[in-house]
């Protein structure tokens, strides 16, 4: 029994796959008429963002609603937080309201681990500064199994920006203990020195996007998180997109039934073309609405059922 889920780490195989599952009967709702459960009825879900948001927070909202919950949206910018009040002064004002849970996104790596020791409920990371984004792994694991079929055994690289990529740390955590093969490529400034190892033993690490696409199930593409760099980690945006950017012909070195991924936001025209990111191929979209399925599946097991 899990009740927090801040690291793609606290997840094994069993719990991973019990997830999975739940995200695809939560994804049979989509089909229907009324698109809602009253499983977390009387339940309250605060998502607590202290970092700027679209896709994950409306995410997480349209989830916690479909599942009935009570939610409260909680923003840093006009809050107290504005006025300089603590990380832990606004969770214990969360616990006297009754949080059941809190999805938290912040720009310190490790907020999450300080904030579930101070609440009551449980908490789930929705992205803490360099560190994890263990739903998006869920939600790009979920995404790999519907379009391939499986995870065990799938070759994917996930390439860019692994620096800073929280998404690339819960992926290869995740993927791993699913028995997916994980290559992380990259220029060597953006693949921090021992970083596979550190993560999982078997991770390869290769600095050639061209030899690895023909071997390639999966192609997860990062985007490049200019907004974090302080220096420069290559030489121009041109050159970057020239050595690791997806565009058509790399595309056709990759095996038939291989898929391409993305996190988003995208930089097109940078670390994907536009024909990439809108071909067949591209499960983009998909992760989208995946990721509704994903988080309405952990807010049930966490909430209301069993994870």
């Amino acid at each position: 029994m899990i009740k927090h889920l801040r690291s793609a780490a606290d997840l094994d195989a069993e719990t991973a796959t019990l997830i999975l599952d739940t995200a695809g009967e939560m994804a049979a709702l989509a089909g229907r008429e009324v698109k809602k459960l009253p499983t977390l009825r009387g339940r309250t879900v605060v998502n607590l963002f202290y970092e700027d948001s679209t896709r994950t927070r409306i995410s997480f909202e349209a989830a916690a609603k479909r599942l009935s919950a009570d939610v409260i949206n909680f923003s840093a910018k006009g809050s107290s937080v504005s006025k300089g009040e603590s990380l832990k002064d606004t969770a214990l004002t969360l616990q006297a309201m009754g949080a059941d849970a809190v999805v938290i996104r912040h720009p310190a790596s490790g907020a999450p681990h300080r904030l579930a020791s101070w609440v009551d409920g449980s908490v789930i990371n929705a992205g803490d500064g360099t560190h994890e984004h263990p739903t998006q792994a869920l939600l790009d694991a979920y995404t790999m199994r519907s379009r391939l079929g499986r995870i065990e055994g799938l070759r994917v690289a996930i390439v860019g920006d692994v620096l800073h990529s929280r998404v690339a740390r819960s992926n290869v955590l995740l993927l791993s203990t699913l028995g997916a093969e994980v290559t992380l490529v990259g220029p060597p400034t953006l693949i921090p020195i021992g970083v596979a190892a550190a993560l999982a033993p078997a991770t390869k690490v290769s600095y050639d996007l061209d030899s690895v696409l023909p071997d390639s199930d999966v192609v997860m593409m990062l985007r490049v998180q200019t907004e974090r760099m302080q220096d420069s980690f290559f030489p121009s945006a041109r050159e970057y997109s020239r050595r690791y950017g997806l565009d058509v012909p790399r595309m056709r070195k990759l095996p038939e039934h291989a898929i391409v991924m993305h996190p988003g936001p995208m930089n097109r025209g940078m670390e994907i073309a536009p024909e990439v990111a809108d071909s067949s191929r591209s499960t983009i979209v998909e992760q989208v609405a995946n990721g509704v399925s994903a988080r309405m599946a952990v807010l049930y097991l966490l909430l209301g059922g069993k994870a």
